[in-house]
């Protein structure tokens, strides 16, 4: 389970390590039936990021995996090719989504938005390293 006092220790965390990296980002925490727990955006981060950063935490949450490597197997001739056009569009194939486990068990995900892929990813897992 991930609770409100998790999801803002999670934020807290990233937005450190966007801030320290120069770079507002929207930072997204969902539970593990992937609803939304809490999301900030910090000042000065784009707005068309809040949409990607939620979908992020999704999509890491709805199928286990980061976002990232995700990504990787999506492309063309890879096995999971197409899918995010998958479940109305809500599926986000950028780096910067992570699900966020517990005794080895997926119970949520943190998606991030905001900067290039590798600054996204930076930004998640300090997140997830707070959980």
């Amino acid at each position: 389970m991930v609770t409100l006092e998790d999801a803002r220790r999670i934020i807290a965390a990233a937005e450190k390590k966007a801030a320290e990296i120069g770079q507002p980002m929207n930072i997204a925490v969902v539970d593990g039936g992937g609803n939304l727990v809490a999301h900030v955006r910090m000042d000065g981060a784009w707005i068309g990021s809040i949409d990607i950063s939620i979908k992020k935490a999704w999509t890491s949450r709805a199928f286990d995996i980061a976002t990232q490597d995700l990504a990787t197997h999506s492309q063309s001739g890879g096995q999971f090719f197409g899918i995010h056009a998958s479940n109305d569009g809500k599926v986000m194939i950028f780096a910067g989504g992570i699900p966020l486990k517990k005794d080895g068990k997926v119970v949520g995900g943190i998606g991030v938005s905001g900067g290039s892929g590798e600054q996204d990813s930076t930004v998640a897992q300090a997140g997830e390293a707070a959980f």
